[in-house]
């Protein structure tokens, strides 16, 4: 089974084709960072007519790069929420266009329905159930899939979210956009020890996450050592740290509580070095297997669309013209309907 996955909810253009639900065929992805570096984060309008001038080209790329035609699909899916309204909906128009054109079904996924099923990639699939961390630039949440489509949210930022505050300290430290992969690879050269970060009280659920509190940290450390670039390292190393002990904190708990039989880390911040290593580590620890995706699979491509509407479409869960975008698409779970 050959499934078309598009992605345009935020700044890349990714078209791929996915055979099977684990096989990727190709993944196109066509960044906008040069186009918005210059204003120090993404701009919705100038991120919206760039997919609408891109798509297209990205389309004709995954299917040279797979080795398959248009007539060849047995599904397009694309992401439909959350994300940038304007972003959402140059993919789904295009791609009920094209479903629709193609005579095939069109599938809708939540974007992190779709970062779950990033790990589903490979050959050897997780068992269930699995608990995720999902972990970019707008969220940050545990969430237990415990089986095909069921899910169940552990954990969740009450403010901002760890992508998010990577990036903001990153650019208040002057490092250039986007700020989260420069961040990482200057912390390698710094002392993690060298600035203190407190554990965040919170109350009610405790394993909801705050960040907030040490991104402002992070920047009265910097302002209180004078703007120093030379205590930037430091800094950098000190506060990655943190966050990375601070999204960790709570999964041995919740793996024995939970029953998980795998831990999973997915998001664009699984691409984080520190995280990767500490993740690792944990797992070894308490006695799971680990997954995370390759770090191209890691932040917003059209692979992991596909991955989670091919599950989806074994479901019968398909969409028709009424798709809509949604800039704040809940996930929710759609297994005790017919799921796996």
């Amino acid at each position: 089974m050959l499934i078309l996955g598009i992605d345009t909810s935020c700044d890349d253009t990714s078209v791929a084709v996915v055979k099977d639900g684990k096989t990727v065929l190709s993944n196109v992805v066509s960044s906008q960072v040069n186009l918005h570096a210059k204003y120090g984060g993404v701009v919705p309008e100038i991120a919206s007519r760039r997919h609408l001038e891109t798509i297209s080209t990205a389309l004709s790329e995954a299917l040279s790069r797979s080795g398959v035609t248009l007539k060849d699909l047995d599904c397009v899916a694309v992401t439909n929420g959350p994300g940038l309204l304007g972003a959402l909906l140059v993919g789904v128009s295009f791609a009920k266009s094209l479903a629709l054109g193609l005579g095939v079904p069109v599938i809708g996924v939540q974007h992190l329905e779709g970062h779950i099923m990033a790990n589903f990639l490979r050959p050897d699939w997780p068992p269930f159930p699995l608990l995720n961390l999902v972990v970019s630039g707008g969220h940050s949440d545990l969430i237990l899939l415990e089986k095909s489509g069921v899910y169940e949210i552990l954990g969740e930022t009450r403010d901002d979210a760890a992508g998010e505050v990577f990036d903001k300290v990153a650019r208040e430290l002057g490092l250039p956009f986007p700020g989260g992969p420069y961040l990482d690879k200057v912390a390698e050269e710094g002392d993690p020890q060298a600035f203190r970060f407190p554990h965040p009280k919170l109350e009610g659920r405790q394993t909801d996450y705050s960040f907030s509190g040490l991104k402002t940290r992070a920047l009265q450390e910097y302002r209180a050592c004078g703007n120093l670039e030379e205590r930037v390292p430091d800094l950098a190393a000190s506060f990655r740290s943190a966050v990375v002990r601070e999204l960790l904190y709570h999964v041995p708990s919740l793996l024995r509580e939970s029953g998980a039989k795998a831990f999973a880390v997915c998001g664009g911040v699984a691409a984080n070095s520190l995280l990767r290593k500490e993740a690792a580590k944990l797992a070894r620890r308490v006695g799971v297997p680990l997954f995370i995706p390759p770090k191209e699979l890691c932040t917003d491509n059209g692979a992991m669309i596909a991955a989670a509407a091919f599950h989806r479409l074994l479901a019968g869960k398909v969409d028709g013209p009424e798709l809509s975008a949604e800039s704040d698409l809940p996930l929710t779970s759609w297994a005790a309907k017919g799921g796996q």
